[in-house]
């Protein structure tokens, strides 16, 4: 190695990649020092996991032009070989879902374990022990129990610590995390932070690691970085510390993702605004198979709803919040009539859903309506834009012709913010945020009275989030309509919700007012969550 120490650890210059006719990365110039925490920031496209993965040479069918220098070294003339060699033991990688990073048939245990034997020459049983010892130190509890275990029987969050070991495992002097905390819970996320906060400051210390946070989330870089790179569509627009970036940013684009946060907008409720949907000590268990007695199973019960009434009116919204497990999707699913309930009632203006039939049930079908979190899965990949909004039109108003209903769907698209030219397409013509334009317009074309909406903008960035929150705010205020909101993010409901309910473990801890909640939380788990909130 020819490193010198006033040289950077790593040094970026010029770097363009490119896939075919689309330059990916153009021009990218970025230096990392050892011992220092650099974020770079950007929204899905702009280039950010690219340039990272172009460190590691991790992408296949790209032209790399200009140069990455690792202590000193040029990485684009490397072989292959070389470059083995370094993924892992000098620079190592933690990806974004822990799930797809990990493979299913080994236990954690034996992945971490190959990485010490491959790179450091230690013998099964030392790799073994070492490996317990990493799990431990990333805070995952009985480590020596935990390291035969497989990804599928641990947590989010212990899959993330996992990796955040095997990243850890050769003492790396440079750590590439890219949207660690994306995948997790909002509680988990600022646990993670921490504990990535921690191990740096412990390694700089040592061995002087460097870390590259790659993420769109504003709330972690302030946590996490000392200084910040921003990329848009492939260029690096402006970099600098993370006081100067917050507090005086001079690109317009970076002016425009801190300020693309989520704006309350809700207009007042009247106390005699009718109750649409009402649910009276709604619970709903599954059966599961218990081990018993010298291995004989027994049958058992798991609440995922447990004994929760709720009431929404017309033009209001009520929040759910809850981490994953809350109950929060199984709740929403029995609001719909769509999840058999075994106790209480919902009814839909007065009358319990169980009690519409025939044509009648069709037309409570068009009065609630969902939007799901995401919109690439909840729509037909071989339907046009068309069929997919004007399907429920076919079903729920069949004395439509097809010139109306083409109408009826080119209204609908443009209320969404779509041009009517989007109709001959397909949903894999077009970005997450137009795609979840495009759900909401399938549920507003039948004129429902209630909009569930499940995690509606969580998987996409922030600026589009903003706008897709605004829409909806718009929409409600026009139609009056009622929304159930589920999230699991907190600055999201606070700026939607006339009212919230904090779910954990299928029981309503707290309920209210949104704003007398956020502002004096009575609940301990509720106090825990927003602190979390402004931690991740």
């Amino acid at each position: 190695m020819t490193h010198h120490a006033n040289e950077p650890l790593l040094s970026i210059k010029d770097l363009r990649v490119r896939f075919g006719d689309t330059l990916a990365v153009d021009g990218a110039n970025l230096e990392i020092r050892a011992g220092e925490r650099v974020a770079l920031v950007g929204e899905s496209g702009s280039g950010k996991s690219v340039t990272a993965l172009s460190i590691l040479r991790l992408i296949r069918d790209a032209e790399l032009s200009g140069s990455i220098r690792f202590e000193g070294d040029e990485l684009l003339s490397k072989s292959e070989h070389a470059m083995r060699g370094l993924r892992g033991s000098d620079i190592a990688m933690i990806f974004q879902e822990p799930m797809t990073a990990l493979n299913p048939l080994y236990t954690v245990g034996d992945q971490i374990g190959e990485t010490i034997q491959l790179h450091d020459g230690a013998n099964p049983r030392e790799a073994r022990q070492r490996a317990i010892a990493l799990l431990a130190r990333t805070g995952i509890t009985e480590p020596e129990r935990r390291v035969d275990s497989y990804p599928h029987q641990l947590s989010g969050g212990q899959r993330q610590r996992v990796m955040i070991a095997m990243a850890l495992a050769c003492r790396p002097r440079l750590l590439l995390a890219d949207e660690p905390t994306t995948a997790l819970d909002v509680t988990i996320r600022a646990q993670i932070v921490e504990l990535l906060l921690e191990l740096q400051r412990d390694e700089a210390e040592k061995r002087g690691m460097a870390v590259l946070l790659i993420t769109h989330d504003l709330n972690l870089v302030r946590r996490f970085a000392e200084r910040v790179a921003v990329m848009e569509k492939g260029v690096l627009v402006e970099s600098g510390t993370v006081e100067e970036i917050f507090t005086s940013p001079q690109h317009p684009y970076t002016q425009r993702l801190l300020a693309s946060k989520p704006k309350r907008a809700v207009l007042p409720v009247l106390p005699i605004a009718p109750v649409l949907l009402d649910a009276k000590a709604v619970s709903v268990d599954y059966p599961t198979r218990l081990p018993g007695l010298e291995g004989w199973f027994r049958r058992g019960r798991f609440k995922a709803v447990d004994d929760v009434s709720l009431t929404v009116r017309q033009g209001e919204t009520l929040g759910i919040v809850g981490e994953s497990g809350s109950g929060k999707s199984t709740l929403a699913m029995a609001l719909l009539g769509l999840q058999r309930i075994s106790n209480g009632a919902v009814q839909f203006q007065g009358r319990a859903l169980g009690d519409f039939r025939g044509r009648e049930k069709t037309a409570l079908r068009s009065n609630l309506q969902v939007v799901f979190q995401d919109p690439f899965s909840s729509l037909s990949p071989r339907q046009t834009v068309e069929r997919i909004v004007g399907e429920g039109l076919a079903l729920h108003r069949p004395e439509l012709d097809s010139a109306a209903r083409r109408a009826k769907v080119i209204a609908v698209l443009r209320e969404v913010g779509m041009e009517r030219g989007a109709l001959e397409r397909y949903p894999h013509e077009f970005s997450g945020g137009q795609r979840q334009r495009i759900a909401i317009a399938r549920a507003l074309v039948l004129e429902p009275s209630i909009l569930i909406l499940d995690e509606p903008t969580s998987a996409l960035d922030v600026s589009i989030q903003t706008q897709v929150l605004a829409l909806l705010a718009e929409i409600q205020k026009k139609h009056n309509l009622g929304y159930v909101f589920i999230s699991h993010d907190l600055q999201v409901i606070g700026a939607m919700a006339h009212r919230v309910a904090v779910m954990r473990n299928g029981v309503i801890v707290e309920t209210g007012d949104a704003e007398k909640i956020f502002a004096n939380p009575s609940d301990e788990y509720t106090r825990k969550l927003l602190k979390a909130a402004l931690v991740s």
